[in-house]
């Protein structure tokens, strides 16, 4: 099974990586990662897979919530 990967949003970054590269947890807008080279957030949305596990799907820009 191959990770997702994500790319930061930062436009002068845009740095590509792997799921198990960044640290996802929830600042208090839903669930982002901060890119580890230039600190920007890039937010996701969290689904539930098939088999129960969360699965991560990023978003542009901010989610309305």
């Amino acid at each position: 099974m191959s990770e997702e990967n994500f790319i930061c949003r930062n436009q002068s970054c845009g740095t590509p990586w792997e799921q198990s590269e960044v640290v996802i947890k929830n600042e208090g807008q839903g669930p982002l990662f901060r890119c580890p080279l230039c600190g920007a957030r890039n937010y996701l949305e969290v689904f539930e897979g098939d088999d129960g596990k969360p699965v991560y799907e990023q978003v542009d820009g901010k989610p309305f919530l």
